[in-house]
């Protein structure tokens, strides 16, 4: 997906907005099911579907998981760049934590990757390990 420092144009949004409403429907979820998974109002759902507003990173992977999609259905990308894109951006958040939390969310990454994938959510959008 071509994207600037300002996010996806304004119609990549709306193609991604698509796609996004495709998946939701597709495994019967209401848009009020989906802004309960983001913590967002209902209406920004619907902003989001038709290109209105755009999709932060950590959304798109939420609405990836609650799809049961791969993140680089919805944002173009391979499998391997996501994962990077993904490193990145957890590199970047845990550079600017204190040492304690830094060895906090180690040890929290550590337990996720023994403890093996996650559950795909159920059909109500809750998830369990």
């Amino acid at each position: 997906m071509n994207t600037t420092s300002e996010g996806p144009s304004f119609s990549e949004s709306e193609a991604l907005g698509r796609r996004l409403k495709e998946a939701r429907e597709a495994i019967g979820l209401p848009q009020a099911a989906v802004a309960d998974h983001l913590n967002i109002p209902r209406a920004s759902v619907s902003d989001i579907e038709t290109g209105r507003r755009r999709v932060t990173f950590l959304e798109l992977k939420q609405l990836a998981a609650l799809y049961r999609r791969p993140y680089s259905y919805f944002s173009g990308e391979d499998e391997e760049e996501a994962a990077e894109a993904t490193a990145q951006a957890l590199f970047r958040t845990a550079s600017e934590l204190s040492e304690d939390d830094r060895q906090q969310v180690l040890r929290f990454a550590q337990f996720l990757h023994e403890a093996g994938p996650a559950r795909p959510p159920d059909r109500d959008g809750s998830s369990t390990r």
